[in-house]
């Protein structure tokens, strides 16, 4: 009798869900606040930039890549924008011109690591240098403040109830979900990722498609950026100071294996919606700052480590099957 085949990614999906409720859950009974529409609202928008970034590095990791620049792309494509918006306060010329530079980035950082075959650990190490001097040089250390009200609801408007970064970030999810799945290139990816050699010997090219993820990581940052400074109607060299790490954060959370080859555009989202919930939650229930980081890591850990038992499972699920 065949074995039923365990769908791991829908398993570890549904259980990222079941841990999202269940956070809903104890931070409602310490502080009935935390499910108002206003909180709720907020947790979406705080989680929408690191969604957005996280559909592109998701991609980046499953072909067995990193990008350590995110963070500071997205703050050196955020500062262009707010420069362009500042000096013609033409919005649609300050937004084209975040993606322009967030995706001419990636497209270095891919060249840097498919042509140049530098690790992508190295690769985007030096580039997230080199983009957070050259915020810093380009500000002068101070912030770039303008007034143009339809920049800022970019970031702070709603179409409906719904905040205009949340409908960005489905759009993103949907364009994330729909390329790794539906398409050619998504099959690439994952192949890549599981085996480069045997990609390049079965005539996957290799080569473009490292360099397109990169790409499609930088547009998603440059767009990330426009977004960010909007909000506030002002940029700072310092901005999303590590925010590349809460990108990781939500895509290992969501089951992005580092190893290359597995992960779900769903499960990073689910992973940055975990991340903004206890990020927003612990204040809310009076947990002190000292502790914060603490809980935020132990909870981190307990969900990594429950999808890496689904994963030996799923894995020694399949062998068993291979040999009967």
């Amino acid at each position: 009798m065949k074995e039923k085949k365990i769908n791991i990614n829908g398993l570890r999906e549904l259980l990222l869900v079941g841990v999202v409720l269940l956070l809903c859950v104890v931070w409602t009974v310490m502080n009935p606040q935390f499910l108002s529409v206003n909180n709720i609202t907020n947790i979406l928008r705080q989680a929408s930039y690191t969604a957005i970034a996280a559909v592109g590095m998701t991609m980046i990791i499953i072909i067995g890549e990193i990008d350590l620049s995110a963070g500071s792309l997205v703050c050196a494509a955020g500062l262009v924008g707010a420069v362009v918006c500042k000096n013609t306060n033409n919005v649609l010329l300050a937004v084209l011109a975040a993606i322009l530079v967030g995706a001419l980035v990636g497209l270095c950082n891919g060249i840097l690591c498919a042509v140049g075959c530098l690790p992508g650990f190295i690769a985007t190490l030096a580039s997230m240098t080199i983009l957070r001097g050259l915020a810093y040089i380009i500000t002068g250390g101070n912030s770039i403040v303008w007034s143009n009200d339809n920049f800022t609801k970019i970031g702070t408007g709603y179409i409906g109830p719904v905040p205009i970064p949340v409908i960005i970030m489905i759009i993103a999810i949907i364009f994330g979900v729909m390329l790794t799945t539906k398409f050619r290139f998504g099959r690439y990816i994952y192949a890549v990722g599981g085996n480069m050699e045997t990609s390049r010997w079965s005539g996957i090219p290799v080569v473009k498609v490292k360099i397109l993820v990169y790409v499609i990581m930088g547009f998603l940052a440059g767009l990330g950026g426009a977004l960010q400074v909007s909000v506030y109607a002002s940029a700072m060299p310092d901005m999303q100071y590590g925010g590349e790490m809460d990108v990781i954060a939500a895509c290992v959370i969501g089951g992005v294996s580092m190893s290359g080859g597995r992960g779900t555009v769903v499960g990073a989202f689910l992973g940055s919606i975990i991340l903004a919930t206890i990020a927003k939650a612990l204040p809310l229930v009076g947990i002190s700052s000292l502790w914060q980081n603490m809980i935020k890591g132990v909870i981190i850990l307990v969900v990594v480590v429950i999808n890496v038992v689904l994963q030996r499972i799923a894995d020694k699920n399949a062998l068993k099957g291979r040999e009967m």
